[in-house]
């Protein structure tokens, strides 16, 4: 363990920020984002250097699927046209012939799936920004819904802000219907895309052509009917004043985002978005493209396989908070060693914590911030409960460490506290960047086709545990500040953990994979209120879901297909990560039988490297909340939804490292000695 910690230590930078090797900020996962910035890129003039386009097409041959050459939706996904067609796309934008065997084996592919005629909703959009799709094959995007009343029930505002901030310029350059300009490169792309003529086609009547490996979210007769009406409206009601109107109201919401977060925006769907948008309205020497461009790089990655784009600017706060909580739970954080990269650390969270609210937070519908941190850094500017409640816990366990500064003053503190406290929903539970803003049956207005459970928040077992915990530390330090509120959050949080147990004993993770994740925090947040295996036959029977789940080399290891079936499906071999997650979980919950906690944590030790680190095996996280639906029907079960909620999986470098050392740090903590 220690071996590890001196590993890790040394990959700090001098900011602080927990790094590890080429992987260790490296989200990769989805593979619609590459495609996204690329063609962003390329209808904005926006330059690709030459050693960029090297490393992006080695990064594409070496993900492309290794039978039938297409690409997914994530790295580990089966070939689906929105996938192929758009990297595909990207292969031909920096340069790659047709004739290429890459390029011709994923041509036919996509041809085989029928064409890029079958791309889902956000797929259709950028193929028609690029010129290589008709608008009119498009189902209606109008701005004139953010100019409704904020009273209507389906107003964006209640939307999930990934979703509302995608939709939000896609609604703009929906009403502008821009297509770049026809070359050579388009006209070629026209008849690479297709099986049928480019010129015969008639898109208007493919709105609703998906191809059946896409169509993870049906459309509900709701959606139909709205799109239609919406149709209706765009072509024959809607007056020109009322859709300019409309745009101009769009176009400043755009601003706000790029201001409200340097021109990071929420993550790299809307930037790429945005950049398109500004562009249009203001040149391609504006400020704010040349902003855009340079936040953009910050999305990619360079890993052995070649360039990627990152689902996310970075995780610097996410990963430095759980890497100090693990080094303070080993009983390190006072070893001479450790100091100096402990305080790097610190001074790191001190400097990313969020300072001040959005300017005029209501009229761009945000969620309140002073205090608060990002998953990535400070300048993205949003708030998140699990990182906000994680990187205020790791402030406080830092400096209660004898001669640790006290960076982060009492005020700074309570501010966290405040934002936690603002974001509790009706059922005790937490979201992830706000509370929850409308019901599940917005799900039926869901048009992404390609992911479920996107149109609002919910709560999450994850979420909700890191708010407990955080708040329970803080308490603890603070025991007069807001205590009756902090109690009944608590309390009410409690509550919501205990109903969301399934009848097996577990808790489906929404944000990492899949239930050792969920049971992880949940005992977590159970075992700080007091609840255990001795008295508490919630934690006896989650105890009993981990421990059947085993596997006969003492490991944990658990597929992605649990996310996406919600039901436990074991990986073909034994995982480190699912492993320290089942480990810790059962440590905390003090399961009385060592054995079988032992018997995990030799595995863990067995795969350790000489270098103190452990290898990355199979995907650890998920995005775009893949929240079972058999949970949302539970929530409303008039509702018959029969669609599969598919997540998109994305991966965690750094966790195998983290959550190994806690694993081992608490064994010992508990079994055996760290110090003497």
């Amino acid at each position: 363990m220690v071996n590890g910690l001196v590993n890790m230590e040394v990959r700090f930078s001098s900011s602080g920020v927990f790094f590890l090797s080429l992987r260790a900020n490296c989200l990769q996962g989805p593979m619609f984002i590459l495609p996204s910035i690329m063609i962003a890129f390329y209808v904005t003039n926006t330059p690709v250097p030459e050693p960029w386009k090297i490393e992006i097409i080695n990064y594409l041959t070496a993900r492309a699927h290794p039978k039938d050459g297409g690409w997914g939706l994530h790295i580990e996904g089966e070939s689906s046209v929105f996938g192929t067609a758009l990297n595909y796309v990207v292969l031909r934008l920096l340069g790659m012939d047709p004739d290429h065997p890459v390029a011709q084996k994923a041509r036919n592919r996509l041809h085989e799936l029928g064409g890029a005629l079958g791309s889902p909703h956000w797929g259709k959009l950028w193929l028609a920004v690029l010129g290589c799709y008709g608008w009119e094959g498009m189902n209606p995007i109008p701005p004139e819904l953010w100019i409704l009343p904020n009273w209507v029930p389906f107003h964006p505002w209640r939307w999930w802000i990934h979703t509302r901030q995608v939709y939000l310029p896609m609604s703009y350059m929906y009403s502008l219907k821009y297509s770049h300009p026809e070359n050579d490169l388009i006209r070629s792309l026209r008849e690479e895309l297709y099986i049928q003529d480019y010129a015969t086609i008639n898109f208007s009547k493919h709105r609703n052509t998906i191809a059946p490996a896409d169509l993870y979210h049906p459309h509900s007769l709701l959606l139909d009917v709205a799109n239609h009406l919406l149709g209706a409206w765009e072509s024959y009601v809607s007056p020109n004043f009322v859709q300019s109107y409309a745009r101009k109201h769009v176009y400043d919401l755009i601003c706000r985002e790029d201001e409200n977060t340097e021109y990071c925006c929420l993550g790299p769907v809307n930037n790429p978005l945005n950049l398109v948008a500004r562009f249009l309205v203001e040149g391609e020497d504006s400020y704010a493209v040349k902003r855009h461009r340079e936040t953009l790089h910050d999305f990619m990655w360079m890993k052995s396989e070649g360039m990627l784009a990152n689902g996310t600017d970075g995780v610097q706060t996410w990963d430095t908070s759980f890497l100090v909580q693990a080094v303070v739970e080993c009983e390190l954080a006072e070893e001479p060693e450790f100091k100096e990269v402990l305080i790097k650390a610190l001074e790191f969270l001190e400097d990313q914590q969020i300072r001040e609210d959005c300017p005029e937070m209501d009229k761009c519908y945000r969620q309140q911030r002073n205090g608060a941190w990002a998953f990535s850094k400070r300048m993205q500017g949003y708030t998140v409960s699990d990182c906000t409640a994680e990187g205020l816990k790791a402030v406080m366990m830092l400096q209660s460490i004898p001669g640790m500064p006290k960076l982060v003053g009492d005020r700074r503190c309570m501010d966290a506290v405040d934002v936690l406290l603002t974001m509790q929903n009706s059922d005790g539970g937490f979201a992830s960047y706000e509370p929850i803003r409308a019901g599940p049956w917005m799900e039926h207005l869901n048009a992404a086709e390609v992911f479920g459970k996107i149109m609002v928040e919910y709560s999450y077992p994850e979420c909700t545990t890191a708010v407990v915990t955080s708040l329970a530390v803080f308490r603890d330090r603070h025991p007069n500040y807001r205590a009756k509120e902090i109690e009944t959050t608590i309390q009410r949080a409690m509550g919501f953990i205990k109903n969301a147990q399934r009848p097996d004993g577990s808790w489906y993770g929404a944000w990492g994979i899949c239930f050792n994740y969920a049971n992880m925090f949940a005992l977590e947040s159970l075992a700080l209120t007091g609840h255990t295996w001795e008295n508490s036959p919630v934690v006896k029977k989650a105890c009993e879901f981990i421990i059947s789940k085993q596997k006969d080399d003492g490991g944990w290891g658990e597929s992605y297909w649990s996310s996406v079936k919600g039901e436990y499906i074991h990986h073909e071999k034994s995982q480190v990560v699912n492993t320290a997650w089942a480990c810790i979980a059962l440590m905390n919950a003090k399961y009385p039988n060592r054995g079988e906690i032992e018997r995990g944590i030799k595995l863990i030790r067995s795969r350790q490297q000489p270098n103190g680190e452990w290898l990355q095996e199979a995907i650890e996280g998920v995005f775009n909340k893949s929240w079972y639906v058999s949970r949302l029907c539970e929530y409303a079960p008039s509702l018959e939804l029969t669609f599969a909620v598919v997540p998109s999986m994305i991966s965690y470098p750094n966790y195998k490292n983290v959550f190994s050392i806690k694993a081992l740090g608490t064994f010992a903590r508990q079994y055996e000695y760290i110090k003497g």
